[in-house]
C-alpha cells in the first residue's frame, strides 16, 4: 500500500452508533499518528438474520445477552452519517477507510472514494462478494482470522478472479482480545511466502508489542483496534487501544521502521571512521630486520592505523620482510 507500513486506526463499532464519537475517533486518531481511521458500515438488515446469538467475547464484553442483530443495530451509523465522517477525515488530513460487510454497503463506500476495499475475516470464502469486490479495481487488503491457508487461497483466487490486482493479506487471529499464545505470528511469514503477496496484522491482543514485532518481520500495513476509552459500553472496547497506547504503538513502529535498512550487511559512514582506530591490524612483536621470515615469533595482531588487516595473517606468515622494521610497527607487503 505504500512505501512504509500503512497503521490503521481501527475504529469499528467503537462509535457505539453515535455520529458525535465517530468524529472524536477520527480527530484522536489522527492526533495519535495513524494513517488511516477505519470504520464499519453495514445495513443490519442486509447483514444478519435475526436470531443469530452473539459471540461469546461479545457477551463477556457487553454484559449484555442479547441477538447479534439487536446489538448490531444499536451500532449501526447510517450512509449519511458516513458522508459527514469522510468529510471530517478529508478536512483534518486522515485517511478515511471502512470495512463494507454487504454488498449495498461496499457500492455506497465505493462512490464516496475509499482509498481500497477491506476484507473483513467473516468474509473469508464468500466467494460471491469477494468477486464482487475484486471487481472494482481497487487495492485490497484481505483479513484472515478464522481460516486455514486453502480458505484464504480461495478468497485471494475469486477476489483475483473478480479484478482485484493489488491483495495485501493480513494475519489475524479472531478473538478479542487474544492471548499471545494464539497469536501465531510466524503464519503471517507463511501467508508471504505461499501467496507471494504483501502482509500484515491486525492486532487484537493488549499491548503493541505484537505489532512493532510484525513491523520487523515484514508487516506492510497493521490495524489495531481504537478507542476513545476501554471502559465504554459496546463489543470492541476492551479489546481496542486508547490514544497514548496508540501513539506509543505508531512511534514504536516508525523506530523499527528505522531500523531496518537496506539488508545489506556493510559498515555505516560512522562504523568506518571508528574502524580506522579500533580494527587490528599486523604489527611487528619485536624488532624486525630485512629479508627476515615472518612468523609467529615475530609478529602479533594490535589495533593499529596502519598495516595488514589481522584478517590476511596467513598471507603475510613466511615472506620476507622487504625492510627493517621496529616494534609495534605496521607490517605492509
Amino acid at each position: 500500500m505504500k512505501d512504509r507500513c500503512l497503521i490503521i486506526a481501527e475504529a469499528g463499532v467503537n462509535h457505539n452508533g453515535r455520529l458525535d464519537l465517530a468524529l472524536k475517533l477520527c480527530d484522536k486518531a489522527k492526533e495519535s499518528g495513524a494513517d488511516v481511521v477505519k470504520f464499519q458500515t453495514w445495513k443490519t438488515e442486509n447483514l444478519i438474520t435475526r436470531n443469530v446469538g452473539q459471540a461469546e467475547y461479545q457477551k463477556k464484553n457487553t454484559g449484555v445477552d442479547e441477538s447479534q442483530f439487536d446489538m448490531l443495530k444499536k451500532l449501526e451509523l447510517s450512509y449519511d452519517d458516513f458522508r459527514k465522517v469522510k468529510a471530517h477525515c478529508d478536512e483534518i488530513g486522515i485517511t478515511f477507510a471502512s470495512t463494507a460487510d454487504e454488498p449495498e454497503s461496499l457500492d455506497f463506500l465505493v462512490s464516496l472514494g475509499i482509498p481500497f476495499i477491506k476484507v473483513g475475516s467473516g468474509d473469508i470464502g464468500n466467494v460471491s462478494f469477494l468477486r464482487y469486490m475484486g471487481s472494482f479495481g481497487l487495492p485490497v487488503i484481505l483479513s484472515t482470522g478464522m481460516s486455514t491457508l486453502e480458505d484464504v487461497r480461495i478468497s485471494i483466487d475469486a477476489l483475483k478472479n473478480g479484478g482485484a490486482n493489488e491483495i495485501t493479506v493480513l494475519h489475524c487471529t479472531t478473538n478479542y482480545p487474544c492471548p499471545y499464545e494464539d497469536v501465531n505470528l510466524k503464519a503471517m511469514i507463511t501467508l508471504k511466502e505461499e501467496f507471494g503477496l504483501p502482509v500484515g496484522y491486525s492486532d487484537h491482543t493488549i499491548g503493541k508489542d505484537v505489532s512493532v514485532a510484525a513491523v520487523a518481520m515484514g508487516a506492510t500495513v497493521i490495524e489495531k483496534h481504537f478507542t476513545l476509552d476501554k471502559n465504554m459500553e459496546g463489543p470492541d472496547h476492551l479489546a481496542s487501544t486508547e490514544p497514548s497506547e496508540f501513539k506509543s504503538l505508531v512511534d514504536g513502529i516508525r523506530i523499527v521502521e528505522s531500523c531496518l535498512g537496506t539488508g545489506r550487511k556493510e559498515p555505516t559512514e560512522e562504523e568506518k571512521k571508528i574502524s580506522s582506530v579500533v580494527t587490528k591490524r599486523i604489527v611487528a612483536k619485536k624488532p624486525i630486520a630485512k629479508d627476515e621470515l615472518f612468523s609467529n615469533d615475530n609478529l602479533c595482531v594490535k589495533r593499529n592505523d596502519v598495516g595488514e588487516l589481522s584478517r590476511n595473517w596467513d598471507q603475510v606468515i613466511g615472506k620476507k620482510a622487504q625492510r627493517e622494521y621496529k616494534e609495534d610497527e605496521g607490517i605492509e607487503i
